[in-house]
């Protein structure tokens, strides 16, 4: 059976969609995330850097929520405003995937919502 998951600790869902969703066989799907501050419900200004960092702190917090940690992550699709902010957005993630390295996909796209420059959306297991 497949179970919501929702905490006060990341952005509200801004349309029809969870935060995630936890499948009854251990897989755990994290909507995409942008960076939104959760106590302020506005978009984090700044540079590509400050962006990914809320963006990761959201993703934290939700994998928290469901008993999960970045340890757990097994694949993440990182969506850019733009490829020029590749390198800046990289060194961020790696601060938070350091240990077991997740498959992931990046690309660029045309417009992201509300006008931020990144989206992660992420998919993690535990075996239950």
């Amino acid at each position: 059976m497949n179970k919501v998951i929702n905490t006060e600790n990341a952005p509200k869902a801004i349309g029809p969609y969870s935060q995630a969703i936890l499948s009854g066989n251990g897989m755990l799907f994290i909507s995409g995330q942008i960076p939104v501050n959760p106590k302020t419900g506005k978009i984090v200004e700044g540079s590509i850097s400050e962006q990914t960092e809320q963006v990761l702190k959201n993703t934290e917090a939700i994998l928290k929520e469901a008993g999960y940690t970045f340890k757990d992550v097994v694949k993440t699709t990182c969506l850019l405003n733009s490829m020029d902010d590749f390198t800046a957005m990289n060194t961020i993630y790696a601060k938070y995937y350091n240990e077991m390295l997740p498959a992931r996909a990046a690309y660029a796209v045309e417009k992201l919502p509300m006008g931020v420059l990144i989206e992660i959306e992420t998919i993690a297991y535990k075996a239950n």
